[in-house]
């Protein structure tokens, strides 16, 4: 088992490494040139030139590659082009601010959706499933800008019980900020909310169906002690697997959110640095959400392979 763990931990960091050169190709291929945007129109060739000098533009693309990564895992993405300010620097709030709108969220949508779905489960094809399983085929089928713009439309514009635009969440106090965060945080549930719910429906509804669990009814057991006694045990492994995934979905779908709301996370830091073609910061965050997604994707393999034996022969 140790060796499958690290298997994946090996794959885990080929998969980031493979990442950050595709997170420096695209950068590369972005249209323009970063001296010409950065100088200007009317700026001449040879402040041009002597710019792109300056930030090493004019070494080959394996050189740069090689001298950004070296510094990136060292935690040193460089100056911010438009800024002049260290990008760890700009990092840090923005970081912080996307991570607890992250956790938030999966404080209300992780047990939210093992409720529900546990409920589904334990009376299948009944008025409450019938009802979520109708609610989660339509929060599927929703991007979540559009989530995004009808809650700002009546709960922010209508009915102005929060707002629609967080500029600085104010942390200094938490109800504050957790009442400024509510309608963010509400659009990544309804998006996360349905996939989790499904999973934990089917397979709980598969657990049921396995002979022990008959054997519990036959000896008496109520429902409830065989969902949460004997079901749900066996179908975690699946379930944290999800979730797990959708964390790290979360984590990286958070930028079209942020922006919706004008919330001051590296999502929103991201698309300002894309508008004003900041390279520098366009790499950290990118890597930053792709670290993110990779090593949640990591964990949840991990998780899947801890906590079902059965799967250990086939991973080795």
């Amino acid at each position: 088992m140790t060796g499958m763990l690290l298997r994946r931990l090996v794959l885990a960091v080929l998969t980031l490494l493979a990442t950050s050169v595709l997170v420096f190709a695209a950068t590369e291929i972005l249209p323009g040139d970063v001296a010409e945007a950065m100088l200007g129109q009317l700026a001449t060739k040879e402040s041009v030139e002597a710019l792109r000098e300056r930030l090493h533009l004019d070494r080959p693309a394996p050189e740069r590659y090689a001298r950004w990564l070296a510094h990136a895992v060292e935690g040193d993405f460089g100056k911010s082009l438009t800024s002049e300010v260290e990008v760890s620097q700009l990092l840090l709030p923005r970081l912080r601010n996307t991570l607890l709108l992250a956790l938030y969220a999966a404080a209300v949508a992780v047990p939210l959706a093992m409720a529900l779905g546990l409920f589904s489960a334990a009376w299948p094809y009944r008025w409450f499933d019938r009802l979520v399983s109708s609610a989660t085929v339509f929060l599927v089928s929703m991007p979540e800008f559009v989530i995004a713009i009808i809650l700002a439309s009546f709960l922010a514009v209508e009915w102005k019980l929060f707002p629609a635009v967080i500029y600085r969440p104010q942390w200094d106090r938490i109800d504050r900020a957790l009442l400024q965060m509510f309608l963010p945080m509400l659009t990544l549930v309804l998006a996360l909310l349905a996939h989790m719910v499904r999973m934990t429906r089917a397979t709980v509804i598969d657990t049921l169906s396995s002979p022990y669990v008959e054997m519990a009814l036959l000896k008496g057991a109520s429902k409830r002690r065989i969902i949460l006694r004997h079901a749900l045990p066996n179908a975690i492994g699946p379930i944290l697997s999800v979730i797990a995934l959708n964390m790290g979905y979360l984590f990286s779908g958070v930028v079209i959110v942020e922006v919706a709301f004008s919330y001051p996370g590296l999502g929103r830091l991201l698309i300002d640095a894309i508008f004003y073609r900041d390279i520098p910061v366009v790499q950290a965050t990118t890597a930053i959400f792709c670290v993110a997604y990779v090593l949640l994707n990591a964990f949840a393999d991990i998780c899947l392979i801890v906590l079902n034996p059965r799967l250990r022969p086939q991973a080795g």
